[in-house]
């Protein structure tokens, strides 16, 4: 379990702090998926780094697993259990793919063995198992590249920041059943993903909105999709997403 105690994050701007995180107080239980959603620049993905050790919080405290795990580095958070999915995926030139995955899962897969994380994310596995990571790939082929090794890795808790960018429609399709499937069969493993996509919100056991850096609501979808579009029809809420409803 994931909890987060009176959470803030504040960086010096023109010499006046600004408070980026405030206070936040939250706990997600294993085998969950939650989903934060929220207006641009609410501090959803500092959040995200906050937790996976990217960046250090002002005040307040971590625990995963109960572990206090607030001054860890993010290699240290990592061998605790938290994998994370950066929003734009770092190139490793010199390094195959191959390299990658087996470095996620710690064992010397085979290429066969390797190439199944590829098929999950929507790579024709031959084409790309021995492809280097660097400037000859696109932004989408990184980005499912990076999940790829994420989801080889099996983190006790992973975090997805806006996974569908980047991704074809049909890839983000096959990325859906992706989440659904590990909900289903990893009971005692979490999933935290920063999203605006309605799919993604609708396979969520709990949506939060961050505003301006604070949990503004918290509930199941039922609770809170009405909150994001301001309608309680079902069909008025999902239109209201893709239009842009929540950013």
């Amino acid at each position: 379990m994931l909890k987060i105690k009176n959470l803030s994050f504040a960086v010096d701007n023109s010499g006046k702090k600004k408070e980026i995180i405030r206070n936040i107080n939250l706990e997600i239980p294993d085998g969950q998926l939650y989903v934060i959603t929220g207006p641009n620049g609410g501090g959803k993905s500092t959040l995200a780094k906050l937790i996976a050790g990217i960046e250090k919080p002002t005040s307040g405290e971590i625990w995963f697993n109960g572990e206090n795990i607030t001054e860890k580095s993010i290699t240290e958070r990592a061998k605790t259990g938290i994998g994370f999915a950066f929003q734009q995926p770092v190139r490793f030139k010199g390094l195959q793919v191959l390299d990658l995955i087996r470095l996620a899962t710690g064992k010397n897969l085979n290429v066969s063995e390797a190439c199944e994380y590829l098929s999950l994310v929507g790579l024709c596995a031959k084409e790309y198992i021995h492809r280097e990571i660097n400037s000859s790939l696109s932004g989408g082929e990184l980005k499912r590249i990076e999940i790829a090794t994420v989801l080889a890795r099996g983190s006790m808790l992973t975090l997805f920041d806006e996974p569908e960018a980047g991704i074809d429609l049909w890839s983000f399709s096959n990325l859906i059943d992706v989440f659904k499937r590990q909900r289903e069969e990893i009971k005692d493993r979490s999933i935290l993903i920063i999203s605006h996509q309605e799919r993604i919100l609708n396979i969520a056991d709990k949506i939060i909105i961050l505003k301006d850096g604070t949990i503004d609501k918290i509930g199941k979808k039922d609770e809170i999709y009405p909150e994001l579009t301001g309608s309680a029809s079902p069909v008025d809420m999902c239109r209201g997403i893709r239009k842009g409803g929540v950013n």
